[in-house]
């Protein structure tokens, strides 16, 4: 009885696991041109191969990036707050000489400055009350322009819209998919106000490699490295292949950060040291928008989200 019974495996050909050749014979080997000659269609699939890769090896740090968006965003903002306070009478002394503040209201004015920083800085980290923390920054950004006269100096410009655009994706970063209504007035949901906010962001916090462009001594490497940067920062306004560019750009400003605005290396009695230290935490609160960027995607205004929907 036992020899009429066959328990070995079944051989391999003895069954069909497609038998209307319905399935793709090939092995998976992740996004694949369409038209394997085509030159495009090799960008394209290199591009998101690379893209793929991104997001498996940064899923150990994605939890994380929020975070460090959100304090890179106002750490400009946390050291101006100190400047200010450890530089009280030089701060004083050049609004009322140069700037002719009356006494008083110097005071005044730096005294808010510095209360605002500190409450908004805070509460941007610890995501609570993020519009009015918001609205604050934007205030001190915009009086602080007029205070100190800078408001027409293109450098300062150019700069602090990046920064007003890392605040916009903070602000985007905040909000979540609800709909408020109110009876006989047109609204706007959420995540409508979320898309716009992050398209202003987007476009806004280019500005500095703009900046970056049109300032300081030609050389091959800068030629390079400005050639790609303003490709990476017209992919990342339009919103294609937003985080790769995000990414490329935080790359490029990081490094260029570290090498150019080395405050750390000039003397604590030197004037240069201050403006060194200010360029640094400005482009690291810039660079800490790319993050959120990174993050969150480009939003539903954008070329990659189209891409999606068609």
């Amino acid at each position: 009885m036992a020899s009429r019974i066959s328990i070995a495996r079944p051989q391999p050909n003895s069954f069909n696991v497609d038998p209307h050749g319905l399935s793709n014979s090939r092995p998976s080997s992740g996004y694949r041109a369409a038209n394997p000659d085509d030159p495009i269609e090799k960008l394209r699939a290199f591009s998101q191969q690379v893209e793929d890769n991104i997001e498996i090896y940064s899923q150990p740090l994605k939890p994380h990036l929020p975070a460090i968006g959100r304090f890179m965003i106002v750490v400009t903002f946390l050291e101006d707050a100190l400047r200010i306070m450890t530089q009280w009478g030089d701060q004083i002394w050049y609004l009322q000489q140069h700037r002719k503040f009356p006494w008083g209201i110097s005071h005044l004015f730096l005294i808010i400055n510095v209360l605002t920083m500190l409450s908004g800085s805070s509460a941007v980290i610890l995501k609570r009350y993020t519009e009015y923390a918001v609205a604050g920054l934007l205030a001190v950004v915009i009086i602080q322009g007029f205070g100190y006269g800078l408001i027409f100096d293109l450098n300062f410009f150019l700069r602090n819209l990046s920064v007003i655009g890392g605040l916009f994706m903070v602000f985007s970063d905040s909000m979540v998919s609800r709909k408020a209504l109110f009876a006989g007035l047109p609204t706007i949901s959420e995540t409508d106000r979320k898309k716009y906010f992050l398209l202003a962001g987007r476009v806004l916090l280019i500005f500095l490699f703009l900046g970056f462009i049109l300032q300081g001594e030609w050389s091959i490497v800068r030629v390079f490295v400005s050639i790609f940067g303003l490709a990476a920062c017209i992919m990342v306004a339009v919103g294609f292949k937003a985080k790769w560019s995000a990414a490329f750009l935080v790359l490029v400003l990081s490094i260029f950060n570290v090498f150019a605005n080395n405050w750390w290396s000039v003397h604590s009695a030197h004037p240069q040291r201050d403006f060194l230290k200010y360029d640094f935490f400005q482009t690291l609160s810039i660079v800490g928008g790319l993050i959120l960027l990174v993050n969150m995607g480009p939003g539903g205004l954008s070329v990659d989200e189209k891409k999606k929907t068609y």
